[in-house]
C-alpha cells in the first residue's frame, strides 16, 4: 500500500501523507513518492497547483526516527528531505495542516508557498531535544518567515508553536476550522489555478530567488524569468480576454 495518496481535483494535485501508525512520519519510501508526485506536478501542463496534507488529523511528525536509528534517511537525491525541501516544485505548493507539523513536518510546511492550518494545529522544530538539528531547511527558512528573535526562540527551545500564534506573524495564510484545512487549501489552490500558469511559475521563482540578487542587477535577473511570460501566447490571451470581457483560456505557452 502506498504511503502517499495522490488525487487530482481539476488543476490541483493533492498529496496526502498516510502513515497513521507513525503520525505520518517521513520514510524513505514516502519521500520517493513525494518526489515523484511533485515532478509530475511540474511536468503536467494541466496541473497548476499542488496541495500537501496529512491523513488522520495529523500533518507530519517529522522523520521516522526508528528508521533513522536503523540507518535509513528519507532523503531523495536532488530533492532532499521528504523528496521536497531542497527542490520544491516550480509550481505553487500549499500546505494544509491539521494536528502536528513537527520537525521535518514543519520543514515541509516551510518549503511550501502558502499555508492553511486548522486553528488547533501545532508547529515546532524540537530537534535540539533529540540531539539533532533542523537540517531539512528549518534553520534556513524559518528566519525568513518569522521575526529573527522568534525564530531563534523556536529553534533553541524546541517549543510548540500553535497555529493561532503562527497566524499572528503571518506564517499561516488561512486559519481553518478543525477538519477543514484541506478543503480551505484546495479552494485557495483553485483560486490560484485560475491564473496563467506561466505567470504563476515565473512569479514564484522571482520571489524565491531575488532575496540575494545584487541591487543593481535585480531587474536584469528577473527578466530571465519574466521576459518569456511577457512574450507568451497567454499574455496576449489575457489582454484579449480583458478587452472582450470574458474568462481567459490559458494554454501555458
Amino acid at each position: 500500500m502506498a504511503d502517499l495518496k495522490v488525487e487530482e481535483r481539476g488543476p490541483v494535485l493533492v498529496l496526502t501523507m498516510d502513515r497513521p501508525e507513525t503520525r505520518n512520519a517521513m520514510s524513505l519510501a514516502m519521500a520517493e513518492e513525494v518526489a515523484a508526485a511533485v515532478t509530475m506536478l511540474d511536468d503536467r501542463p494541466d496541473l497548476a497547483v499542488g496541495v500537501i496534507t496529512g491523513a488522520n488529523g495529523t500533518f507530519c511528525a517529522g522523520m521516522d526516527l526508528r528508521q533513522f536509528a536503523a540507518g535509513e534517511r528519507p532523503f531523495v537525491e536532488g530533492r532532499g528531505f521528504a523528496g521536497l525541501v531542497e527542490q520544491p516544485p516550480r509550481k505553487p505548493l500549499v500546505a494544509a495542516v491539521e494536528g502536528y507539523a513537527l520537525a521535518g513536518g514543519f520543514e515541509i510546511v516551510l518549503a511550501c508557498d502558502l499555508v492553511v492550518a486548522s486553528r488547533e494545529a501545532t508547529f515546532g522544530l524540537p530537534e535540539v531535544k533529540r540531539g539533532l538539528t533542523a537540517a531539512g531547511g528549518g534553520l534556513l527558512r524559518l528566519q525568513q518567515r518569522v521575526p529573527y528573535h522568534l525564530a531563534m526562540e523556536l529553534v533553541l527551545t524546541g517549543r510548540m508553536f500553535p497555529a493561532t500564534e503562527a497566524a499572528d506573524v503571518r506564517l499561516v495564510n488561512r486559519v481553518a476550522e478543525p477538519g477543514t484545512a484541506l478543503d480551505v487549501a484546495v479552494a485557495l489552490a483553485l483560486e490560484i489555478a485560475a491564473n496563467a500558469p506561466m505567470a504563476l511559475a515565473a512569479s514564484k521563482q522571482v520571489l524565491r530567488r531575488s532575496v540575494d540578487w545584487p541591487l543593481e542587477e535585480e531587474f536584469d535577473c528577473q527578466e530571465a524569468w519574466l521576459g518569456p511570460v511577457r512574450r507568451s501566447a497567454d499574455a496576449k490571451e489575457g489582454a484579449l480576454a480583458f478587452v472582450e470581457r470574458r474568462a481567459p483560456q490559458w494554454t501555458g505557452s
